[in-house]
């Protein structure tokens, strides 16, 4: 189970407090596939990072009984002097898995072939994306975190992760947040609307996107 208490997040800028969250409470429990729909600026990705806890949240309590994915999607924990493949060498070791093993099932995956073999700072944004969330495959969470990634690469690197998702990851906690409706309704059961800060209460899909398009809309 993950549990978020009273989760707060603000940054001070130079005209004052920007509040991101506002008061989060939300509960995962095993096996959930939770989808968070919020338009662009909502604190979605910052939602994401203080579950990882790549980042704190200003106040509130994060309860974590389970394991959890960096929030897929987002490239930045990628050392871009190492190679692909030093990535993944790098991360096996942190994980203690076995690197063969997943080495070549990140050629199989991502299609990056020879570029696997070339440091990250060459990637175009779309290959370091796909090298990010490939990695993330090969490492087993009991709850995955979903950052957008759904729309990266072409359509056969879009079937082969949805495959892991909803196939091989089945019985795992998803949480995807996106600004993408439909990633959310083919994906999730359970959903909810992030906007002003706040989360609403768990929502029917249509209605859910209902009150998300008239938010975008004010």
């Amino acid at each position: 189970m993950i549990l978020l208490k009273g989760i707060n997040k603000y940054y001070q800028t130079r005209h004052g407090k920007r509040v991101v969250l506002n008061g989060i409470n939300l509960t995962i429990n095993a096996g959930d596939k939770v989808g968070i729909l919020g338009r662009n600026g909502s604190g979605k990705s910052t939602l994401l990072n203080i579950i990882s806890g790549a980042e704190l949240p200003s106040s509130g309590q994060v309860i974590k009984n389970m394991s959890v994915s960096w929030p897929i999607g987002l490239s930045g924990g990628l050392q871009g002097t190492l190679t692909g493949l030093d990535n993944l060498r790098f991360l096996c070791r942190i994980y203690d898995k076995p690197f063969e093993d997943r080495k070549l099932k990140i050629e199989e995956i991502t299609g990056l072939g020879r570029y696997l073999w070339e440091p990250v700072a060459t990637y175009s944004s779309g290959m370091k994306a796909k090298l990010g969330i490939g990695i993330s495959m090969l490492i087993d969470f009991d709850c995955y975190l979903v950052d957008e990634a759904l729309s990266v690469g072409d359509k056969a690197f879009q079937m082969k992760y949805k495959d892991e998702i909803d196939r091989y990851r089945a019985d795992k906690a998803l949480l995807l947040v996106s600004h993408h409706e439909n990633h959310i309704k083919l994906h999730c059961n359970k959903v909810f609307i992030l906007t002003n800060g706040k989360i609403t209460k768990e929502c029917a899909l249509p209605n859910g996107y209902v009150k998300y398009y008239m938010d975008i809309k004010e």
